[in-house]
């Protein structure tokens, strides 16, 4: 569906109307998710980390005319041709513009909120419902004041049911959301901790996400949460109530009997006075309670229930976010098969193009048939198709009769089409994928993990799993604690702390990142090599490495006499002029850096010279962390200003100056000066121990085999640890090659296996470890968590006395990297 900007102007109240016509199809909120230009409204919003208005200059050169803005800049008065609309709040704007298309619809909606479980419970929905209706969900977590809107901009005529979720992280905001889903169908997931920090008790939250449903016609929710009925009582919904119970006989929807197995539950129910059963392959308490909120939802849109049944069993996990893992044969693999609908693949595609950048990679996509959209196949894989154009995808490969029957619509340099997965496998055309970035696209039926399997360069069972969307949330929480024109280098040395610089790198940068500084030349060289295109700053680079600098547009610091003079040197052998170098001094850590008393010869070489000139001047904080040593760190901040006031004083121009570290962001605001440095709390380390990052590195591996063993007999080699007790010991692949430090041997450290500590028995091995499961649930094949949530790299460095970036710099190249993201 398609707006005049005319209807959208008249439906803000905006005066005078907009000079040149245009049909509105797109609400873009990102610049760097532009597909049709000609078609998009983009949103200027304002947030605490970005002002969206820097850049409307830059969508208006790629030939976006129509603008939704709160300010008017001077630099757009030459955009005669493009429509400003001028509202006080965007946000709200766009959030009214979403409620206008949503009173178009007059079809079943779905409202789902709660703490957790939200994107399951619409995941399961649209898995038990899609053949009975066409169905528009939310795309992956589209849950807040932004993404709710923009998820609701997806209803078109040819959908018969809408399945949208609402999350909201502090008082008030739901009542915005309400009108934009205006849900016939709620549906009140568990209410949790997740968020609580800004609401006075979980009653408070609990009543703030039922104002989504007060004009919904029907509530599902678990009357035995007494939280969650004494809130619906107080907010007068009861009369709505559709609850399910496993106390209450007379509930809506009363559970009869929950019967685990070792892999699949049984759950009994009745209703309406009839007695059913059903089975889902999980055993875990929350997918029984998502399965049962499934079902109720299911029985109200009177699905018969021995069709709920069979679709029960058929149930399959929700991966909720897209992982990126070394392919074959110098390729990049983007697995999305979370699902296959068109809205998710104009995202997929998207992240496609962050990774590539600028590299020498071919654009690959692997695409299966789109089930259950609504549209006949010829219109719907012509838009796909239009979506692979402007994407620029140089090989497609489509998978299901129906992409075979429109193989004509597609203008793909490179296309093949096969009826089946395994007739694509059978083809082994896979064998000759080389250096290409291959999105995995698939919808559940065609079991693309198979594909996967046979694409991905490492198959092993030990992984470092990388959030990346942790790693965001973390560079924007530093960033809004910053002053609003003081920039950020981001730390991507010792291979982006272990995480994997290039993937790290490439986020950074995307979220617009300032700076990146790497420890040595050759990290450099690799992130270029990558496409990365912001400055890097080298910290040690070599005395004789300033070509190779050159040749990569790399900034050296310069921290001695002898490495200044040999750049000096080299750059005037090639005539190079005013090439930026960054100043190390030393105010008190007595690593690198000049004295305070080489400041004046250092500016006397400088001034002699035209070669190289001074981009920054920066030190580095012996102790920011500690509040022992607080008065050490005034003293070096006091001492950084005098020598940048020297330097400035000297050079006759302004430099950039920064001193702060991580932890000198989070406790010394007054000293941010231009630039701050950002390295281990990026990562989700705080040193100070401030609340509000993210977990980024899970690093976890699996159970080998597990004996049992009598008491009196030795573990491991050199028969360190005699057991006490008799005891269960599994065997992990996981060893000091691996990068577990061998002090962790003999019950200083633990491992986490289903949620229990598990002491690290014997001596580490070279390749494997052994742990104590002594009364833990725990079976061979079934994960342990080396580190990540629950058991923290601070944990695991305080137990042999070292420091977490020890822990995430010592992860062995051998350890598959995967990274993750919504």
């Amino acid at each position: 569906m398609s707006y005049s900007i005319q209807d959208i102007s008249s439906l803000l109240g905006i005066s005078p109307a907009p000079v040149q016509p245009a049909r509105i199809s797109r609400l873009l909120t990102d610049s760097r998710k532009l597909t049709s230009p000609s078609e998009t409204l983009f949103v200027a919003l304002t947030t605490k980390n970005n002002d969206a208005h820097l850049y409307v200059s830059e969508l208006y050169h790629a030939g976006v005319r129509n603008f939704l803005v709160s300010k008017i800049m001077p630099e757009w008065q030459n955009f005669r041709d493009a429509n400003f609309l001028h509202v006080k709040n965007p946000l709200a704007s766009l959030q009214k513009i979403a409620a206008h298309h949503r009173s178009r619809f007059d079809i079943p909606v779905i409202g789902i909120t709660g703490s957790n479980g939200k994107t399951v419970v619409k995941e399961w929905l649209y898995q038990l419902l899609e053949q009975d209706f066409n169905i528009v969900r939310s795309p992956r977590s589209y849950n807040s004041q932004i993404g709710v809107p923009l998820s609701v901009w997806q209803l078109d005529p040819t959908n018969e049911l809408a399945v949208f979720e609402a999350g909201i992280s502090q008082p008030d905001e739901m009542e915005y959301l309400e009108p934009i889903i205006r849900p016939t169908i709620g549906v009140l997931t568990k209410i949790g901790e997740a968020h609580q920090e800004n609401f006075n008790s979980l009653q408070q939250k609990c009543m703030e996400k039922l104002e989504l449903f007060v004009n919904s016609k029907v509530l599902i929710f678990d009357e035995d949460n007494d939280l969650v009925t004494s809130c619906v009582d107080r907010m007068v919904l009861s009369q709505k109530a559709f609850s399910w119970s496993r106390k209450n006989r007379d509930a809506h929807l009363y559970i009869s009997n929950i019967e685990k197995k070792s892999e699949s539950t049984r759950i009994e129910y009745s209703f309406l006075k009839f007695d059913y059963d059903f089975e889902i392959p999980f055993t875990d308490e929350a997918s029984i309670e998502n399965a049962i909120h499934c079902l109720a939802v299911a029985l109200y849109l009177h699905v018969i229930p021995k069709g709920i049944a069979a679709r029960m069993m058929s149930l399959e996990p929700v991966a909720m976010r897209l992982d990126v893992r070394q392919g074959k044969r110098g390729c990049l693999l983007i697995n999305d098969s979370y699902n296959s609908d068109f809205n998710s693949i104009k995202i997929a595609l998207d992240f496609q193009q962050q990774r590539k950048m600028n590299r020498p990679l071919k654009k690959t996509v692997i695409l299966s048939d789109i089930l259950q959209s609504g549209i006949a196949p010829r219109p719907l894989y012509k838009k796909v198709a239009g979506l692979m154009e402007q994407s620029e995808i140089q090989r497609l490969v489509g998978i299901g009769p129906d992409l075979t029957k429109n193989a004509d619509l597609f203008t793909t340099p490179e296309k093949n089409f096969f009826e089946s997965t395994e007739k694509f496998i059978e083809s082994e055309i896979w064998k000759d994928f080389k250096n290409e970035l291959i999105l995995l696209k698939g919808a559940r039926k065609y079991h693309f993990e198979q594909i996967g399997t046979l694409l991905e360069d490492r198959i092993h069972e030990t992984v470092l799993e990388v959030d990346l969307d942790a790693l965001v949330h973390n560079f924007n929480f530093y960033k809004s604690r910053l002053e609003p024109d003081v920039k950020i280098t981001c730390m991507v040395k010792a291979n982006g702390y272990g995480a994997g610089a290039a993937e790290i790198a490439k986020t950074l940068q995307y979220h617009r990142c300032d700076y990146l500084a790497v420890a040595v030349t050759e990290e450099g060289i690799a992130l270029r090599n990558e496409g990365i295109s912001l400055p890097i700053i080298v910290l040690n680079p070599e005395v004789g490495g300033f070509e190779e600098l050159y040749n990569y547009s790399l900034e050296p610091e310069v921290y001695n006499f002898r490495i200044l003079k040999a750049f000096i040197k080299d750059s005037e052998r090639r005539a190079i002029t005013n090439y930026p170098m960054h100043i190390k001094v030393d105010t008190g850590m007595h690593r690198l850096g000049f004295l305070s008393d080489e400041i004046a010869e250092m500016l006397q070489l400088i001034r002699s010279q035209k070669g190289l000139t001074a981009r920054s001047v920066f030190s580095h904080l012996s102790a920011s962390e500690s509040w022992v040593f607080d008065e050490f760190t005034h003293q070096q901040m006091d001492t950084f200003k005098k020598v940048c006031d020297q330097i400035e004083e000297g050079l006759g121009f302004k430099v950039n100056r920064h001193i702060l570290n991580s932890a000198g962001i989070e406790r010394f605001a007054n000293n941010q000066h231009d630039l701050v440095r950002l390295g281990i709390g990026l990562y989700g380390v705080s040193s100070s121990g401030l609340e509000g990052l993210r977990n980024v590195c899970t690093l976890r591996t699996t159970i080998l085999q597990i004996k049992q063993i009598r008491s009196n007999e030795t573990v491991g080699y050199g028969r360190k640890e005699k057991l006490e007790n008799d005891a269960r010991i599994a065997t992990i692949r996981f060893g000091y090659a691996d990068g577990l430090n061998r002090q962790f041997g003999n019950r200083k450290g633990k491992v986490l296996i289903n949620g229990h500590y598990a002491p690290i028995v014997g001596n580490v091995c070279m390749d494997l470890c052994m742990v104590d499961v002594t009364g833990i649930p725990a079976n061979e094949g079934d994960t342990a968590v080396i580190f990540g949530e629950g058991l923290t790299v601070i944990d695991l460095a305080e137990s042999i006395g070292t420091i977490p970036y020890e822990i995430l710099t010592s992860v062995s190249p051998r350890v598959k990297r995967i990274y993750i993201k919504e």
